[in-house]
């Protein structure tokens, strides 16, 4: 009977809100089903979404809601799969809060940990709230202290380790890249008119605010610029009334949710891309930018200072720098050549990342020492 792996992770491919971090255990867990594994992902419900289904060979299990998925995990490894029903693998992906699989069931738990948010969950949630996620965070080194982890970043390493984690018992493996989708086309010419492009959730800890205080600076230097805005989330009606305030709602464009083809398309002709979230696991947009052929601004923040190469492929600005963000923009802005340079060796640096490879590599660290 082949071996059974069971993945716990708040969203499932199929959730409204699926994002980096769900495209990442995807590519790992059909990694596990190519190799025969029987895959189940346990995740959280959603509005119109089954409670059961079946997705590219595994299982999934949706229990419980976004705020209470936690809550609903204990009874899961408890209940069904305990005895005849237990795993020879749960992977953990903590990726909201941890669920603390390895307190509930005697099966190896192993974790994958794109990012922990420490403080930066009091720049989303309300104190209380974000209190009890750094809480919970806390417990994490103790919890979890027979287990293996797989880090996204160097960044989320060294988070780990100053945790209290040791590192020998931490692998780093970065994400992969689709390459048939995220290229560069010879046929898609650059805007016609100065274009910024922002890729991602519409979070408040995710900094798209500090992009948009440094817009009127930059529009002062560059006429007709113009920022679009990729995706939906709770605080797009704040940031559409922050750039009616600042005067710059006549330049920038929420588009929310755009197809993947149209998103492609605007990441081609952007004149660079800006990603100015305070920690990321990784960044995947900004490689996804780099093998576009497409320049980058970011925030010299955890996850993002592994993703964007220091002034090669892109541009690292300090963190909540208003000023300094504005500088930078405006200069790939002014600078076609600058852009071009940082262009060329974001397709390069991106040639080194692909899915195949970091599932692979994942799987093998996430499987170490499990019987066969």
């Amino acid at each position: 009977m082949s071996r059974h792996l069971l993945a716990v992770n708040f969203r499932d491919p199929h959730h409204p809100e699926a994002g980096g971090a769900e495209l990442h255990l995807e590519e790992i867990l059909l990694e596990a089903v190519r190799r025969g594994w029987r895959v189940t992902w346990l995740a959280s419900g959603f509005v119109g979404g089954p409670p059961e289904a079946e997705h590219r060979g595994m299982r999934l299990l949706r229990r419980g809601d976004w705020w209470d998925f936690n809550l609903h995990v204990p009874a899961m490894l408890r209940g069904e799969f305990s005895g005849s029903g237990r795993p020879d693998l749960v992977v953990e992906d903590i990726n909201k809060v941890p669920c603390f699989c390895a307190q509930w069931t005697s099966a190896p738990v192993h974790a994958i940990v794109p990012h922990l948010f420490g403080t930066t969950a009091f720049q989303e949630a309300p104190a209380p709230i974000a209190a009890y996620v750094v809480a919970l965070e806390a417990l994490i080194p103790w919890a979890y202290r027979r287990s293996r982890f797989l880090a996204i970043s160097e960044s989320t390493r060294d988070d780990l380790v100053s945790r209290g984690i040791p590192r020998e018992r931490i692998d780093v493996v970065h994400c992969g890249l689709d390459h048939a989708r995220y290229r560069v086309d010879a046929a898609i010419t650059d805007a016609p008119t100065p274009t910024l492009l922002y890729v991602g959730r519409l979070r408040r800890y995710k900094g798209v605010e500090w992009v948009l205080r440094a817009l009127p600076a930059v529009r002062a230097r560059v006429p007709g610029v113009r920022l679009e805005v990729i995706g939906d989330g709770p605080h797009k009606a704040a940031l559409e009334a922050q750039a009616v305030r600042l005067g710059v709602a006549e330049a920038v464009d929420f588009l929310g949710f755009v197809p993947g083809p149209d998103k492609v398309r605007r990441m081609q002709r952007a004149w660079a891309v800006v990603q100015p979230s305070p920690k990321e696991g990784w960044g995947l947009t900004v490689v996804e930018a780099g093998a576009c052929g497409t320049a980058v601004v970011a925030a010299d923040s955890p996850g993002l200072r592994d993703s964007v190469r220091r002034d090669e492929t892109g541009l690292l600005v300090p963190y909540g720098d208003d000023s300094a963000m504005a500088d930078a923009l405006a200069r790939v802005l002014l600078d076609a050549d600058l852009r071009a340079r940082l262009g060329g060796a974001g397709v390069a640096w991106a040639d080194r990342f692909r899915w195949d490879d970091c599932a692979r590599r994942s799987l093998d660290a996430l499987t170490a020492g499990v019987a066969s």
